[in-house]
């Protein structure tokens, strides 16, 4: 089928990667006011529409899809069409960017001064920067760029300044809007501002959607918006939102335009800014409003050091190439294009399937610094003596990039000196130990210490689309009770569509990660097959424990809230009291030790948990009132799903782990730190 087609198997370390330039090496040397004020004489498109901002927002206004949805609301209301024309103008303006080159050269400067504070490196691909450049001039181009940080936006801008690309024009949440002089600001760069969600609000919806449309089909800038959404408090990727993706990639399929390059951007963090904060709201704390007070009161970050800093242009995609064989654009023929229609099924599939390509696309491109290997093997158990702990980092630096990871290792410099690099960088996760430790026991401590672990397994978690597919093998290998491939298979499914929430797996291509999967691990020397059965060979088996040990908290983490479900009363649990109500039913189970992963507290997992019961039949939501609906729990179902989650985990060990301590310890012995 097509979606398997999008997610081929191949072998990864046949991947050709592009060399690294730190644009910063020439901030420390030379004028930042000089840069910010420099020559900026972009390429632009071919078939650039000459206008101003003030000209896009009359073509919106005066476009026949926005005079068409004007009449429909006016009848359906009976407000006069020119009420609804002026509810209008008022959205755009409130939605619309002001860019100008002023703004930007400000930005440019005081970016130049907190990047060269924050930041060790930042370092571009300069054969993506030449591709993206290519494209720009070519057709118009639509910037998806990864989000994990504030950050990401603001970087963006920055580099395509830098090279003297032009200048993105890109979505933001409302929130920003609201902060003081920054705001306007922001708006004045580039940003457009959009409500989160629409509702059913018809014109709202008409106006942004042709407003979108207008900057691309005129070639006014390239778009930039974040496909997941929002920004991602775990680092692993988030299910994409599929409404901008739509909007791109519909002047295309209605001809309006010859093609739309798409192109991801993987920002990868040595350090995340915003590290304890993502921590803090995983565990229920509301997050911060948006405010210019509270970004001068955030300017202690300045003093601290946030290593390097890697962003990928990753190759463009082809809205043609991919709808190529997938969607019959004679359908938009039919009826007139000003006419708003939902999405058919072939189109709605294709641009889900182009939306997880894209995603596996910035994955593949995230570039993995060395705290997420050590973050990794901290993660599995208690204090590790310094020793043990470089020989597992060098170890499983060997598996990623066997498994064909985009390693920044520098292997120039001797291993131990590179993890006492790393553990000095994250110090506020880690502390050096001379061999004493400390638990603590009361909940408020148990929850300050969950921070940590949290913090920590975001970082573990930039790993997890390299290991994904070998570990739900090599789970399903120890759970499936026979080593028949069939067998195997029938488990890697199972796990595979429980997780589908979790983690980015292409819909409809289980036979090619499930075959991807079995490749990595006989090529590495875990398994063999033979006969028609899948086994794990004598050297194979330190692998497979800790690919099982990456899957486990997920495993168990489901298992819990399957267990919350049935023995909770939740004949009048409404879905927002869900979270906070399994959040004490955790903690109970934390303090008992009756529970060995703190990760689970995360209401990311939480919520991913009950949305995969939703999706599988198991909850419903019942709809006794309009307004707040209740969740209605197959308790047999979830009861048979707990049961078959507690299979598929390896072995109880004692519940007592480090992962549940203050912080994670490491020992010292004769090591240079």
């Amino acid at each position: 089928m097509a979606s398997e087609a999008v997610c081929s198997h191949r072998d990864p370390m046949l991947k050709k990667r592009d060399d690294f330039e730190d644009i910063l090496e020439e901030r420390r040397n030379s004028s930042d006011l000089r840069y910010a004020l420099k020559c900026y004489t972009p390429v632009l498109y071919k078939q650039l529409t000459p206008c101003t901002a003030s000209d896009l927002k009359n073509m919106v206004l005066c476009s026949t899809q926005v005079h068409f949805v004007i009449a429909q609301v006016s009848k359906e209301t009976g407000a006069a069409p020119e009420e609804v024309q002026a509810e209008a103008s008022s959205i755009l303006e409130e939605m619309a960017h002001r860019l100008q080159l002023g703004p930007i050269r400000f930005f440019a400067f005081v970016l130049c001064k907190v990047f060269k504070t924050l930041f060790r490196s930042v370092c571009v691909n300069e054969e993506g920067i030449q591709r993206l450049q290519q494209s720009i001039h070519e057709h118009p181009v639509v910037l998806l760029p990864s989000h994990r940080s504030y950050m990401d936006f603001l970087l963006m801008s920055y580099i395509l300044y830098t090279y003297d690309l032009a200048l993105p024009v890109i979505a933001a949440g409302m929130d920003f809007m609201g902060m003081k002089i920054l705001g306007e600001m922001l708006r004045m760069s580039g940003a457009f501002f959009i409500r989160r969600s629409f509702g059913g609000d018809k014109l709202y919806w008409a106006v942004f959607s042709e407003y979108v449309r207008t900057m691309l089909k005129t070639g006014f800038a390239p778009v930039e918006f974040f496909l997941e959404g929002t920004r991602s408090r775990t680092s692993k990727s988030l299910t994409p939102k599929l409404g901008l993706l739509n909007i791109v990639m519909e002047p295309f399929l209605k001809g309006e335009v010859f093609d739309v390059a798409l192109v991801p951007v993987s920002i990868s963090y040595e350090r995340i800014l915003e590290e304890s904060l993502y921590a803090r709201e995983l565990l229920g704390v509301p997050k911060p409003k948006e405010s210019t007070s509270g970004l001068f009161k955030a300017r202690k970050v300045l003093s601290e050091n946030y290593g390097s800093i890697h962003v990928y242009f990753g190759q463009p995609v082809s809205v043609r190439s991919l709808a190529e064989g997938r969607v019959q654009r004679g359908q938009f023929n039919l009826i007139p294009r000003h006419i708003p229609r939902r999405p058919s099924e072939d189109v709605q599939g294709f641009v889900n399937d182009s939306a997880y390509q894209l995603l596996r696309a910035q994955e593949e491109n995230m570039v993995l610094k060395p705290w997420v290997l050590l973050s990794s093997l901290l993660l599995r158990g208690g204090g590790m003596m310094m020793e043990e702990l470089s020989e597992g980092a060098v170890w499983l630096r060997e598996l990623c990039r066997q498994y064909g990871a985009f390693l920044h290792w520098p292997d120039h410099v001797p291993p131990a000196e590179v993890v006492s690099s790393s553990l000095d960088l994250h110090r506020g996760l880690v502390t050096i130990s001379d061999g004493r430790g400390a638990g603590l026991t009361a909940e408020e401590e148990l929850l300050s210490q969950a921070v940590i672990i949290l913090s920590c397994a975001s970082y573990r978690n930039q790993a997890l689309h390299v290991f994904v597919r070998p570990a739900l093998l090599a789970t399903a290998l120890q759970a499936a009770g026979s080593a028949h491939k069939q067998d195997v298979f029938n488990t890697f499914n199972f796990l595979r569509n429980m997780f589908a929430n979790e983690f980015i797996l292409c819909p409809g291509a289980a036979v090619q990660d499930f075959e991807e999967a079995c490749f990595l691990l006989m090529k590495t020397g875990v398994v063999l097959m033979e006969q028609e059965e899948v086994l794990v060979t004598e050297n194979g088996h330190r692998t497979i424990t800790f690919l099982t040990s990456i899957l486990d908290p997920f495993l168990q983490g489901y298992q819990v809230v399957c267990r919350f479900l049935c023995e909770a009363s939740t004949e009048s649990l409404t879905e927002a009291q869900f979270v906070p109500a399994v959040r004490t039913f955790i903690v109970r189970l934390l303090l008992s030790g009756r529970l060995r992963y703190s990760e689970v507290l995360s209401s990311d997992l939480q919520k991913n948990a009950l949305a995969a019961l939703q999706r599988l039949g198991a909850v419903h939501k019942l709809k006794r009132c309009v307004c707040v609906p209740t969740l209605k729990v197959n308790t047999v179902m979830v009861n048979s799903l707990e049961d078959t989650l507690g299979k598929n985990r390896p072995e109880d060990e004692p519940l007592t782990n480090a992962n549940t301590c203050l912080f994670l310890c490491v020992q010292v012995e004769n090591f240079p730190l």
